[in-house]
């Protein structure tokens, strides 16, 4: 799969996810089989841009390219601007957020709020690709609510606009993430446009992600909540892709050792105090898989301490038996 004159590992990409995608996160899933990792989104707001939050989103040292990161905004030329900034911050693929249901986001007429006004969106999608010479790519849902799915009417105009890339999630902004999302709009957006389209939505088995690419006729797969807590799902996509057989499962010490290495990465990268808190809700998901998790996460999120949460895992996971393996 290629955006622009990047060609990809593969067709698999994570999701930017607020709060999730952060660096250690991002070079995590392209260790374990991710073609692509999309950074969280980043304000166009350029009031924002030295706030500590936004520095370390815009931190890319020691990632693997390409380097994509995420724009969230509501003014083409603001937009604009904020493409140009990251840019010369080493970002080499500029993604827009049209997809995001947050309703803080919506009433700021950004996100996937944005899908209501076509000639908006066109002025923005101009705006920002004529600003940069890296590749433009789009994230959008199929629409405002089910009575207004414009997915398609939205895709044509990012191609005409330049857009070389467009993910798809399969929900519109008024389903939020409830639901089954539907990959019909997707298959739609497909034909409708020559760009290559990623299916986004409910993609969480390597079985779906086969599905999913035959239903749709979409030329990648996004991956998002499915990865929390699970990192090597892009290996398990892309062996099952290329061979049509399953990996063995994890065993509990390998994910243990990934997940050791994993919280070790936001220690070094947010400080103890941070990182402690912000490594909360990732042990809660490797662990959440295996029996007695409810109460272990409990006591994981009364930790205060490096030490204490890897302690904590040490025991949890020491305590669990091997049902398979997958080499690292």
């Amino acid at each position: 799969m290629r955006i622009g004159p990047y060609r990809l590992e593969n067709n698999l990409l994570l999701a930017p996810m607020a709060g999730v995608t952060d660096r250690p996160f991002r070079q995590l899933c392209r260790r374990h089989g991710a073609g692509l990792a999309v950074s969280e989104m980043v304000s166009a707001d350029s009031s924002l841009w030295g706030s500590r939050k936004t520095l370390r989103r815009l931190d890319h040292e020691g990632e693997t390219g390409p380097i994509a990161v995420q724009i969230l905004g509501s003014d083409p030329q603001t937009m604009a601007k904020a493409a140009r900034a990251n840019v010369a911050n080493g970002a080499q693929i500029i993604d827009i957020n049209m997809g995001c249901p947050a309703k803080k986001v919506c009433k700021a007429s950004a996100g996937s709020a944005l899908l209501q006004d076509e000639a908006l969106v066109d002025d923005i999608l101009q705006a920002t690709v004529a600003a940069v010479e890296v590749p433009v790519t789009l994230k959008i849902r199929t629409g405002w609510d089910q009575q207004n799915r414009n997915g398609v009417r939205i895709a044509q105009i990012a191609e005409a606009a330049g857009i070389q890339a467009l993910a798809a999630h399969g929900r519109t902004r008024a389903c939020k993430f409830s639901g089954d999302a539907e990959y019909d709009t997707i298959r739609a957006i497909k034909e409708s446009v020559t760009i290559p389209v990623i299916a986004n939505g409910d993609i969480r088995t390597p079985e779906k992600a086969h599905k999913v690419l035959e239903a749709t006729g979409a030329d990648g797969i996004m991956i998002g909540r499915a990865a929390q807590g699970r990192p090597w799902i892009f290996r398990e996509i892309d062996h099952y892709l290329k061979t049509g057989e399953k990996l063995a499962e994890p065993s509990p010490s390998w994910v243990k050792a990934l997940l050791l290495e994993h919280l070790q990465t936001l220690y070094d990268f947010y400080g103890e105090h941070q990182g402690v808190r912000i490594a909360r809700k990732h042990i809660a998901w490797y662990s959440k898989a295996h029996r007695g998790s409810a109460e272990f996460r409990k006591t994981i999120n009364d930790s205060e301490s490096a030490d204490e949460q890897l302690q904590l895992i040490h025991g949890f996971f020491d305590s669990k038996t091997s049902t398979g393996s997958l080499a690292a």
